[in-house]
């Protein structure tokens, strides 16, 4: 599914227009994002759970040299489904 998909079924279950629908789908990934980039939890009852985790820094290995890198941390978006999602795609 893809965003207009997303768009359009919105769209189409609230009887709202493609732009007004637009702006909604549009506004709920926004605020999305700003609660996850201040270190939010962003839960959906039914749906899951999306996190910021923050991963250690690590020594990696080049695959194609054999060569020992360092891998410098970082932080990443993590989701986890609810039981009913789970449930639901058996």
């Amino acid at each position: 599914m893809t965003k207009a998909d997303l768009v359009n079924n919105v769209g189409k279950a609230s009887g709202v227009s493609k732009k007004e629908a637009d702006a909604a789908v549009v506004e709920m990934f926004d605020s999305m994002r700003s609660a996850l980039t201040s270190g939010d939890k962003v839960t959906i009852v039914g749906f899951g759970t999306f996190s910021v985790k923050d991963m250690a820094a690590k020594k990696g290995r080049n695959p194609q040299t054999g060569e020992t890198i360092d891998i410098e941390a970082y932080s990443k978006v993590a989701f986890k489904a609810s039981k009913d999602l789970k449930e639901s795609v058996k």
